[in-house]
């Protein structure tokens, strides 16, 4: 062989290499189906604790693109300001879903015995005659932004959007607007708008015959065997416990809801659905929005450490196993991204006698209902005074107070609740609005700048209480949980985000992101274009090599 055409042999390699390892290098998925999961109250302490045990849906998402420390960024980690982050790129100061229900102090309503409700449901359309926060009529009506599905249709109207959801808050938030179905349970069925009934999926009213009869009937739960060491009673006051697996008793509803069976039969009917309207596999590509409920059911009933968590993981894992093989089946080119709505703290008799003497519930004379007859003898004032739903988040000066008294009736009730040691701050409204909008990593805010996060001045109170760390909101046990969510601190805001697709290269960033991130990084997917100033999220990198799927 000749000099020149070993050099030309040498450079032929050199090219085959070259295209080889292109060919073989990672790419950003081009999905005809996009399914977007929120694992309500699954916090990325849970995400971390099962992690080595799981061996089904989220073992798969475990090895994918992983972000274990995503961010719900804002103060009121709710469920409805939560889901209405995942899929619109906004927080809440922007989406106008500042908390599951706020209040209206100058438009009371009707409500429950003779009493005058001034609550806002996140979920509620206003407009409804006779409506109120707890009688409403469902609607996105409140939800000041549009969705990735709202934007896709409006692009490509042959786009088909599905959510379904456990909660009726779930499914709104995360398919917006303009939905070819929205489904929810309503306590007692599976159901949707009004008129939309011929969207609704023939396998529905199976699915509801289900849920009547695993409600009628009792359940017999048997305990993982990887559960076991997660058993044990925790008093929480009389002769009431939680930590065992408990026995569904016939009738039940509620506890239907915290158990694994209504997060399969959510992901039944969403699969029902994905079946029958053939999402991926029509000219455009479509979404599909599920919001799983029973974590978040399970965590306020039980708390977040016992055999009831730890059985409701092995179920949940379970169940979206299931989905996955469902779509594999199907071949329609898919991406998955899971996340929550907010994470979620353990109760304070388990923290206790786990390591966390802190921990402790809040004091009954924070809640709104005690301050408020306070400050109404003092001033002479009409009830109620203030307005909140809890010892702590957005409060609300009465409307009747007079103009000349407000000043002082705010300067006194920011005075009460400083003063008490379980308060860590109060910020007034004046101080959350001169505040810039956050930016940089998530896990730096500050207080008052994760509070901002959460303003929207139509809706906002006139001033916010954060309680200390470990303070558990709920003043005792009779509220009807034992534990919940709601405050600024890292174990209410921390959610994993985790992607998938077939032929994924795996990767793991433990930085910060937030979930307002998740729209304009599945939009670099589709080629939909979003204007950067109507959003507060950024593109995210997903590609474990020199290219990216952020244009």
């Amino acid at each position: 062989m000749n000099r020149f055409a070993a050099l030309l042999l040498g450079a032929t390699a050199l090219v085959s290499t070259a295209v080889s390892a292109q060919d073989s290098a990672p790419r950003a998925p081009e999905p005809k189906l996009i399914v977007a999961i929120s694992v309500d109250q699954f916090s990325t302490d849970l995400f971390n604790e099962y992690r080595e045990d799981f061996s089904g849906g989220l073992k798969r998402l475990a090895n994918g693109v992983t972000f274990p420390n995503g961010y719900q960024g804002h103060a009121a980690t709710e469920t409805c300001p939560g889901h209405s982050t995942i899929l619109t790129g906004s927080r809440p100061a922007r989406t106008g879903i500042i908390a599951n229900s706020w209040f209206d102090p100058s438009a009371g309503r009707p409500g429950k015995d003779g009493k005058t409700d001034y609550g806002v449901y996140c979920s509620e359309d206003t407009t409804v005659a006779g409506s109120n926060s707890s009688n409403y009529t469902v609607s996105p009506n409140l939800l000041k932004v549009p969705t990735l599905g709202d934007r896709m249709r409006a692009v490509n109207p042959a786009s088909q959007v599905v959510a379904v959801s456990g909660k009726d808050r779930g499914a709104v938030m995360m398919g917006g607007h303009n939905t070819t179905l929205t489904m929810w349970w309503d306590g007692k069925a599976f159901r949707s708008y009004a008129g939309s009934e011929a969207a609704i999926p023939k396998g529905a009213t199976l699915i509801n015959n289900r849920a009547k009869a695993a409600i009628d009937k009792p359940a017999r739960v048997k305990l993982p065997a990887m559960c076991a060491s997660h058993s044990r009673a925790v008093a929480i006051g009389g002769d009431a416990t939680v930590g065992t697996l408990p026995q569904r008793k016939p009738g039940d509803a509620r506890a239907f809801r915290a158990s694994g069976d209504f997060d399969a039969l959510t992901m039944d009917l969403a699969l029902a659905a994905f079946g029958e309207k053939k999402l991926g596999r029509g000219p455009a590509t479509d979404v599909l929005a599920i919001s799983l409920s029973a974590t978040d059911y399970v965590g306020h009933t039980y708390g977040t450490e016992g055999a009831e968590t730890c059985t409701q993981m092995v179920a949940l894992d379970a169940t979206l196993g299931r989905m996955f093989a469902a779509l594999d089946k199907s071949k329609v080119p898919y991406v998955v991204v899971l996340t929550a709505d907010h994470g979620g703290h353990d109760l304070p008799e388990r923290n206790t006698i786990q390591g966390l003497p802190a921990a402790e519930r809040a004091d009954i004379k924070l809640m709104p209902q005690g301050v408020g007859p306070v400050l109404a003898k003092a001033f002479d004032l009409p009830e109620p005074a203030i307005m909140g739903d809890a010892p702590f988040g957005d409060m609300y000066l009465s409307a009747k107070i007079p103009a000349a008294q407000r000043a002082a009736v705010l300067d006194a009730a920011i005075k009460y609740y400083r003063k008490h040691p379980q308060v860590e701050v109060v910020f007034t409204r004046d101080e959350i609005a001169a505040t810039a909008s956050p930016s940089g990593p998530p896990e730096d805010w500050s207080l008052i700048q994760r509070a901002r996060a959460s303003f929207n001045p139509s809706r906002s109170g006139d001033f916010y209480v954060a309680l200390k760390r470990y303070v558990t909101p709920i003043p005792n046990t009779s509220f009807g949980y034992v534990a919940t969510h709601g405050s600024p601190w890292g174990y209410d805001r921390r959610v994993p985000i985790l992607f998938w697709w077939k032929g994924v290269a795996p990767f793991e960033q433990p930085n910060g992101i937030e979930t307002a991130d998740i729209l304009p990084t599945l939009a670099s997917l589709i080629g939909l274009d979003v204007p950067k100033d109507e959003i507060d999220g950024r593109c995210v990198d997903l590609v474990a090599g020199a290219g990216s799927n952020c244009k």
